[in-house]
């Protein structure tokens, strides 16, 4: 059986089953709609017994059936069709062009290395001030336990701005 035809059995019987349960509360309350057609049937009665196993799953087994075919038989995920196409690897002439400019770096995570003793009090606050969720004595651990990262994923000029208040008030802060 091919990889793609056991995927969509797979795809199918996690339908069939969403579709039974969905039958049976549906039945249980008096209703006036027609039951849903008897199941089509295969000719190779291994493959029937197959089908049967997978629709007496429930959801969360069928899940979990999907994941280990997925591992075990080495299935990659299928790129969603909104998602943009990879770029094309550049060619041998356009690589030397690209090795003379270094791009420069934009994004930057922002660590506290170190401060002076007698300015701890003001970093505190700074450090409090920065991160309106935090109490007191959770910004005086976090700069007691130094070296640490106080934002991450920052545009050039808030990192470079953040890193000059810290320095301004007697910390080593260093841009990664």
């Amino acid at each position: 059986m091919s990889v793609s035809r056991l995927s969509s059995v797979v795809r199918s019987a996690s339908r069939v089953n969403f579709s039974r349960s969905r039958w049976l509360t549906t039945e249980a309350a008096p209703s006036t709609s027609q039951p849903p057609p008897p199941p089509s049937t295969s000719a190779d009665p291994k493959l029937n017994s197959i089908v049967d196993d997978i629709s007496g799953l429930t959801l969360l087994q069928a899940a979990d059936l999907v994941s280990l075919l997925k591992s075990r038989l080495n299935i990659q995920e299928i790129a969603m069709p909104a998602a943009a196409a990879a770029p094309a690897a550049p060619s041998a002439a356009a690589e030397p062009a690209e090795e003379e400019k270094p791009k420069e770096k934009t994004i930057f995570n922002v660590k506290l290395e170190s401060f002076d003793a007698g300015s701890k009090p003001k970093v505190i606050k700074e450090v409090k001030a920065m991160v309106p969720n935090l109490t007191l004595i959770e910004a005086k651990k976090f700069v007691e336990s130094l070296p640490k990262l106080l934002k991450e994923n920052l545009p050039k000029e808030d990192a470079e701005k953040l890193k000059k208040v810290f320095e301004g008030l007697g910390a080593v802060v260093t841009l990664e």
